[in-house]
């Protein structure tokens, strides 16, 4: 069964002991409303994001942090010492995956601000629950930041960090490094390859 990746409306955040893997920080427990091994989602409406009708009246069994079981409501095995929670009413569908999102935003005069705080916290609330920053400005700071939200510090969605933006003469934003050719082109990407960020965004005037 496919990893957990639900985002709800009703604006619950579940924690699955096994999936966790981590010791959750006091920030991160403060979103936590259910923290369980195994947990029951019942009389839930499902969307499961392929196009195909909702499903009404569902049973959604999480165990061991996936998604164990999916069924008419009675239907689906519940293990006794399960967390049961009635979600009549409430919509589940999969986590939202931001295939363009930033850590920053304009702060005037082609500058821009980190906004490492706020920034995961709205993408959680927006059911976006895997980002890939495509482009950074503070490319240490954004890879600190995945590693805070991996360890359990942090709330925020999986990240998947982009590095500086490849960028040539020219350029309007004095934040980005103008390369001065491939060579160091080549250095930029191995640099920041090797400190793990995992994808390059080419921008406006690499020639």
């Amino acid at each position: 069964m496919r990893r957990l990746l639900l985002s709800f409306l009703c604006g619950l955040l579940l924690v699955c002991s096994a999936f966790t893997q981590t010791k959750l920080s006091r920030a991160v427990r403060e979103f936590v409303r259910v923290d369980s091994p195994s947990i029951a989602l019942t009389h839930v409406r499902v969307i499961d994001g392929t196009g195909s009708a909702a499903l009404e009246d569902q049973t959604i069994l999480i165990a061991d942090g996936r998604i164990a079981a999916l069924g008419k409501f009675g239907s689906v095995d519940v293990p006794s010492g399960a967390k049961i929670l009635d979600l009549t009413g409430q919509t589940v569908i999969p986590g939202l995956v931001g295939m363009h999102d930033h850590m920053f935003y304009p702060a005037g005069g082609a500058l821009f601000h980190e906004m490492g705080f706020s920034f995961p916290r709205l993408y959680l609330a927006a059911g976006v629950t895997t980002i890939r920053t495509t482009g950074s400005v503070e490319p240490y700071t954004d890879l600190e930041i995945k590693k805070l939200i991996d360890n359990g510090a942090l709330p925020g969605p999986k990240m998947f960090v982009t590095g500086p933006y490849i960028e040539g003469q020219g350029t309007f934003a004095p934040q980005l490094h103008q390369l001065t050719g491939p060579d160091d082109a080549r250095k930029t990407v191995n640099f920041w390859a090797d400190q793990g960020v995992t994808s390059f965004k080419i921008y406006n005037f690499v020639r």
